[in-house]
């Protein structure tokens, strides 16, 4: 089953319905108004409804209005206000400052909905042949500007294809442990679709309750236990894409010396080559059992050593998480602020500042799944080599509690942005060797640029960073950071607040060997440091194979390549 449009925010993040993390009158708002040198109250900075805003005219003429409807049926195009506001943009920051401040007019001319991979090779040969823009559109969870509709300066009809109505799973090869799905099934749908074969795809990503299959491909992304279960070039074994060239099928083999293995140009391909239709991927057993907990180190460079160890060892784990002292600090106060402590919470307390872990400590999750016998040997194995690296155990309550609420950090950013706050995430990878330099570096890049674009004295960002996805030769980065916008330059002026820090950023990642997108992808933000990462000869590989399949680039121009 798919997911009501109607039921979702066209401008924030999940169901319209759902309650606020942070209600007015929380005691976190006084903590964290103090924190970034704001005044009480916050300021209120509400979102524009949409019978507020102007929906640019569409320009779908009735002929090729017919012509779609003769493809994907009359029900299955829509030209409506909703509809084509929903479809607009993804859920970045800067996608929201556009659609807070009610500005849709890069609205698509139409949104469609096919049901079949035929009817979608039919549309995008159709829209070839009449030079029509299409925009895959999965979960649109794209944080990277991966999903905008109409780019700055195209002038051409634009529709999105919203590839939610294909949403089943077609076959569970038990034998090679292998299924496929349609490519526009959500994760939630496809988790309960495969458990009742007993199996699981494994892919979490923070997205997860709100994006799909397709995206997760496109956008070459990473799930929170890719340690176990693969980022998804790893567990893609093959596709199904429709392109202005025809249906393409990749190959399907466990492994092949014939030639480079083209799935990998559709893991990260971000809908500039076709659109995808559906995907074979790995499965694995539903695990017996579970272990989440976590460990207390002193400072981020002995956690991240506890975990390049825990890797390089070849310890089966799931997950390992480790937020700097930052991330930690934040996420600690804000979850404790207006309770009273315990008497139990004071023992702790004392029992930290006794063990020295009291000052600004750095927490790692470790997630292990599998059978009983192996999350045992796994655990011991991992707490010995945690211990003698400087952790200290601080049970099951903090794994599990990270568990439960695994999905529901983006649900905080809205509440955010209706009192002033920006919010905004970022994140990159790079070598064992290289962790600590690169940490530091784009922390105060982002502390620098935040502070620099502050529209008075005495404001402040906050900056925190966890490590979330780790190899035996290096792990990825994952920056938030929290900071108050400026509110005297208009949207303009927000969102050149937000390309300066942004900038910065990224300067610093590529400054400082990291790659511009672990696994957010490329789409229009990164798209400026695609070269100097990928070099001359490399840009011209992908540039020659966009022309190749996509010959008069229609498809989702402007992302990746620019």
């Amino acid at each position: 089953m798919t997911i009501d449009r109607q039921s979702l925010r066209w401008n924030g993040w999940g169901p319209t319905a759902q309650p606020d993390a942070l209600p007015d009158g929380s005691p976190a708002w006084d903590w964290i108004a103090d924190a970034l040198g704001l005044s009480t109250p916050l300021p209120k900075t509400p979102a524009k409804d949409l019978g507020s805003c102007t929906m640019p005219a569409s320009g779908l003429d009735g002929e090729t209005r017919l012509e779609l409807e003769r493809i994907v049926g009359a029900n299955q195009v829509h030209v409506g206000d909703y509809e084509r506001a929903f479809h607009a943009r993804g859920k970045s920051y800067h996608d929201l400052l556009w659609l807070r401040a009610g500005n849709i007019s890069n609205a698509p001319d139409a949104v469609v909905y096919p049901r079949s991979a035929e009817e979608v090779q039919r549309l995008v040969e159709f829209s070839a042949a009449q030079n029509i823009v299409l925009v895959p559109y999965g979960g649109g969870s794209s944080v990277v500007g991966g999903v905008t509709a109409r780019e700055d300066g195209e002038t051409r009809l634009c529709i999105t294809v919203d590839t939610t109505l294909m949403a089943s799973l077609l076959s569970v090869d038990e034998t090679a442990m292998t299924a496929t799905a349609q490519a526009g099934i959500y994760g939630p749908a496809l988790d309960r679709a495969l458990a009742a074969h007993g199996v699981r795809l494994g892919h979490y990503p923070q997205s997860f309750e709100y994006s799909t299959l397709g995206g997760w491909i496109a956008a070459r992304g990473a799930g929170q236990n890719s340690i176990r279960y693969g980022r998804a070039d790893k567990w893609l074994v093959s596709a199904e894409v429709a392109t202005p060239s025809g249906l393409w099928r990749t190959e399907a083999t466990p492994g092949s010396a014939a030639a480079p293995n083209l799935n990998q140009l559709v893991a990260g391909s971000e809908g500039t080559l076709g659109i995808i239709t559906q995907a074979t991927f790995k499965i694995h057993d539903i695990p017996e059992t579970e272990d989440y907990r976590g460990y207390l180190f002193r400072s981020f460079a002995e956690g991240a050593d506890a975990i390049r160890q825990i890797v390089q060892a070849e310890i089966p784990t799931a997950m390992l998480r480790l937020s700097d002292a930052d991330e930690t600090y934040f996420f600690r106060t804000l979850s404790s602020v207006g309770k009273e402590k315990g008497v139990k919470d004071n023992l702790a307390d004392a029992y930290l500042r006794l063990r020295g872990y009291a000052d600004r400590p750095c927490v790692l999750l470790i997630g292990l799944e599998g059978s009983a016998v192996n999350v045992s040997y796994a655990r011991d194995r991992a707490a010995r080599l945690i211990g003698a690296a400087g952790g200290l155990h601080a049970g099951k309550s903090p794994g599990t509690n990270w568990k439960a609420g695994r999905f529901h950090g983006p649900m905080v950013r809205d509440p955010m942005m209706d009192h002033g706050l920006g919010v905004d995430t970022l994140e990159t990878s790079t070598f064992w060797s290289n962790i600590e330099t690169l940490h530091k570096a784009v922390t105060e890049a982002i502390a620098t640029s935040t502070r620099d674009t502050m529209d008075g004295p005495g404001k402040q960002g906050i900056v925190m960073a966890h490590i979330s996805h780790a190899y035996p030769d290096g792990a990825s980065l994952y920056f938030t950071f929290v900071f108050p916008r400026r509110h005297d330059g208009g949207l303009e002026g927000e969102i050149e607040q937000w390309l300066t820090i942004k900038r910065a950023a990224s300067d610093a990642i590529a400054a400082n060997g990291g790659t511009i997108s672990h696994h957010h992808g490329v789409g229009t933000d990164h798209a400026p440091w695609l070269g100097q990462e990928k070099g001359p000869i490399g840009m011209q590989t992908l540039g020659a194979v966009k022309k190749s399949i996509d010959p008069t680039g229609v498809m989702n121009p402007g992302k990746v390549l620019g």
